[in-house]
């Protein structure tokens, strides 16, 4: 009774499909004529299932009989001969279920995957341009088939509509550096891509691989001619503003830097990763010309809550190789408010309040750390460090003996905790346990040697 249950379930489910169907009809929707139809396709599901792809064929077979112009049964048996590797026969069927349903994308992406499965690209090339109308993401797919077939110029043309429509993206950044490479395609011959911005002034990627071309030979003031003629075209060309932004950092200009550096980061058409870049190549500035902190700090609130860019962390560790304890402070702090799990931040910002001698809050930081996550040996050394340098002797030993439980692997940490260990004893009037660390450390010294 259960399985008869169920199989009228499923059989209300098809009809009702059919019936309200639109033109993307789902894979599985059928019209269902007769008992025996009914039994041979739901004997198919369900042998298709269980892996059982030749009986599943079997009960097609029947079903084709019975409605031999049923495109669901053509594109299931394509199905079923697929995951059997019989690609041969998966593309008879898929493409006889495209010829009689021409408009549902779901026969035509199958077909697709075969032709991909068995490296047939031209063939792929055709079908995803079947596919394109119907659904335009695709389009990323036929950029790689393009590339796979050394069709450079079909490429580029489709890597150039992407990015204007879509946005950049690393991928089609390096599909277009390959065409450059191979070709020169990209950039293309100067005199052709001079040419092609008089006939279309309004294609931004032509002066972008112009002004690319020109640079890459030195001929900095042939780009800067290519630059002022993108802007007056095309004023509000984001792109433009990331060459500009080079050119201002160059010559010193640091509030039109800054303009051109928020109008990028405002920007849905620049990469992240040029973006960063960009921010990093102001830090630098800013680091030499102090008068734009406030311009940089006003950079970095763009980056603010993005997972893959901790902002304040990097800019923190500038500053701190910099040997500007204040301002790696200020930055550190903002990164481990956000996330205070990151090990590396946490430990850069105990060093730089260790090298301002500010042992009170050296100590709290490593203690609140300690609490949250005690098995990092890293917060029990500061927070010896600073409790000695605190005057807290006991305390500091408290947290020397139970960090160094925690060390493994790390013979440059378990000197500095030895070395220090040795001379809280000492501290302690404890000179027998003082020379004992004090061996050990010189021991694992010289073995690291």
């Amino acid at each position: 009774m259960i399985k008869k249950a169920l199989k009228i379930s499923f059989l209300l489910v098809l009809i009702f499909s059919t019936q309200f169907s639109i033109a993307q009809t789902n894979p599985e929707d059928i019209a269902l004529d007769s008992d025996a139809f009914q039994e041979a396709y739901y004997e198919s599901l369900k042998q298709k299932g269980i892996e059982n792809y030749d009986k599943a064929i079997i009960e097609l077979e029947k079903c084709l009989q019975l409605q031999p112009q049923n495109a669901v049964v053509f594109h299931e048996l394509g199905k079923n001969y697929f995951f059997k590797k019989d690609y041969v026969q998966a593309e008879e069927a898929y493409t006889k279920a495209t010829q009689i349903d021409p408009i549902n994308k779901w026969y035509w992406i199958d077909l697709y995957e075969v032709y991909y499965e068995t490296k047939n690209f031209n063939q792929g090339i055709l079908t995803l341009q079947k596919i394109i109308p119907l659904d335009k993401k695709y389009k990323e797919d036929l950029v790689s088939l393009y590339m796979y077939t050394r069709q450079y110029d079909k490429a580029l043309l489709l890597i150039n509509e992407l990015d204007e429509t879509e946005g950049k993206t690393e991928r089609r950044n390096q599909y277009r550096a390959e065409i450059n490479k191979q070709t020169g395609l990209s950039a293309g011959n100067k005199n052709d891509l001079e040419k092609a911005i008089d006939e279309n002034p309004l294609n931004e990627e032509n002066y972008l691989s112009l002004i690319a071309k020109y640079s890459e030979s030195n001929q900095e003031e042939k780009a800067r001619q290519v630059l002022e003629k993108l802007q007056k075209n095309i004023p509000g060309s984001d792109w433009a503003q990331v060459f500009l932004f080079k050119y201002y950092i160059n010559d010193g200009k640091g509030q039109e830097a800054s303009k051109a550096l928020e109008t990028v980061l405002k920007s849905r058409k620049v990469d992240k990763k040029i973006k960063f870049k960009m921010f990093n190549e102001f830090l630098i500035f800013a680091s030499k010309n102090p008068a734009f902190e406030n311009q940089l700090a006003s950079a970095a609130k763009y980056f603010e809550g993005d997972p893959e860019v901790d902002v304040y962390k990097e800019i923190g560790k500038f500053y701190y190789k910099k040997q500007n304890w204040d301002l790696a402070i200020k930055n550190l702090e903002k990164s481990v408010a956000v996330k205070n799990s990151d090990v590396e931040a946490n430990i850069f910002l105990l060093a730089s309040y260790e090298e301002k001698a500010d042992f009170q809050n050296m100590q709290k930081v490593a203690s609140d750390l300690i609490d949250m996550y005690p098995n990092q040996p890293e917060y029990y050394f500061f927070a010896g460090k600073s409790a000695f340098q605190l005057k807290n002797v006991k305390k500091a030993n408290e947290f020397l003996e139970i960090g160094l439980d925690y060390v493994v692997d790390n013979t440059g940490l378990e000197i500095d905790f030895l070395n220090l260990m040795s001379q809280v004893a000492s501290a302690l009037g404890n000179g027998k346990k003082a020379e004992e660390y004090s061996t050990r450390a010189a021991n694992l010294k010289n073995k690291k040697k």
